[in-house]
């Protein structure tokens, strides 16, 4: 059965190891997203006004949240990763790779992209 919301997801998809990590961004996300809806969308924990903005994928490796629009984020701290056109992302293999202050930035940049 799949999880039905990002808790379930979290219990059933994401290692022990990396709950941590998520529980950062899902944090953030609240709180510099007030308005964006958390919701599994394509069997993954994904954040959404109008469109989705950014989503979390777990791995075996690392936790990945890609950024929709992140190609077009001005990305100061050089960690935006991807060859995409249109959507970047960060990885995190642990929880003090998380810097809060740059996840900030970027989910901020996300809200001015979705509000446009």
């Amino acid at each position: 059965m799949k999880p039905t919301t990002v808790d379930a997801f979290v219990k059933a998809r994401v290692l022990p190891e990396f709950r941590p990590i998520v529980a950062i961004i899902r944090d953030l996300m609240k709180e510099y997203s007030p308005d964006i809806r958390e919701t599994i969308s394509y069997g993954i924990p994904s954040y959404r006004a109008a469109r989705i903005i950014a989503v979390i994928s777990p791995t075996k490796k690392d936790i990945t949240l890609a950024f929709s629009r992140g190609a077009k984020f001005e990305d100061k701290y050089g960690l935006l990763k991807g060859t995409g056109k249109v959507s970047k992302h960060v990885k995190f293999k642990s929880a003090t790779e998380v810097n809060k202050t740059v996840l900030r930035y970027y989910i901020k940049q996300a809200q001015a992209l979705e509000a446009k």
